[in-house]
């Protein structure tokens, strides 16, 4: 005797038992995972680029010193931020110097993304291998950096986004000057693939406490900051490396060297020392 299924699969004519059925049956779950999938990632889109935002500011603040995990929460970010004054830097082209610097006033700094720019042709620029002692290849012709600002508009505090080769990952992160542009106040970096334990350290807060009031340009504008060997930082200019990880300690050095230096925020660096700094405004 048949059952109710078998006789309604011959009745339609269906029969999803069969290696066409199993295909069909297969093609329509494998459309319907597709439509909820996709649906949920445009669903959770804004969600997603809320969070990468909060991310970026949470380590902008920390560089700044602004940010304290056991207390703040992201909730806190649109106060703590308020201070701060984000730009767009014209760095230098290597074509027509002459706005290297400057602040760049034709590009949107709340919808900017530095990391697209870097990677579009067009917005982008090759790095001389002599000069790119950070190992990036290219970068992106304006640079985002943040001013933390007192009341009466001086300059305090400049935030500014570096990024180099480590040992096995690029290394992204914030570095924070004094207003005289020469001192460090802050590092921190919150995107890399650096090994555990070792080069991974650079997440390390008892690391990145050794880094406020190290001198990384010198009277003269020349960058000096040096990131010794473990146990030999015995000068104002260095700062201990992470032990077992050279490499990366000399990648974030060269980091620090190539994005303080003449190829990229140098020139912005001597404006604002030199009080030639226009407002973006």
């Amino acid at each position: 005797m048949q059952s109710d299924a078998e006789n309604t699969n011959q009745e339609s004519g269906f029969d999803k038992d069969s290696i066409l059925g199993t295909f069909i049956v297969a093609g329509v779950l494998c459309l319907v995972c597709s439509l909820v999938v996709s649906t949920a990632a445009v669903a959770l889109k804004p969600l997603q680029e809320k969070n990468a935002e909060n991310k970026k500011k949470r380590n902008v603040l920390a560089a700044a010193g602004f940010w304290d995990s056991k207390e703040h929460t992201n909730e806190d970010i649109p106060k703590l931020f308020e201070p701060i004054e984000t730009v767009l830097v014209n760095l230098p082209s290597g074509e027509d110097d002459a706005d290297a610097g400057t602040l760049n006033t034709e590009l949107n700094a709340d919808t900017y993304d530095q990391k697209k720019a870097a990677k579009d042709p067009e917005r982008n620029l090759q790095i001389d291998a002599s000069d790119d002692v950070a190992d990036i290849k290219r970068r992106a012709r304006v640079a985002e950096a943040y001013l933390v600002k007192s009341e009466s508009g001086k300059i305090e505090t400049i935030v500014l986004p570096v990024y180099g080769k480590g040992l096995w990952s690029t290394l992204y992160g914030f570095l924070a000057l004094d207003g005289d542009g020469k001192t460090v106040k802050g590092i921190t970096f919150y995107e890399h693939g650096e090994t555990p334990g070792l080069g991974g350290e650079v997440d390390n807060p008892k690391w990145k406490a050794l880094w406020p009031g190290t001198e990384a340009i010198n009277s003269e504008g020349q960058v000096v900051l040096d990131v010794a060997k473990p146990g030999n930082a015995t000068q104002d200019n260095q700062v201990d490396g992470l032990s077992g990880a050279t490499i990366t300690s000399n990648g974030v050095e060269n980091t620090v060297k190539y994005w303080l230096g003449d190829q990229a925020f140098g020139p912005f660096l001597e404006r604002i020392r030199n009080n030639k700094l226009a407002s973006a405004n």
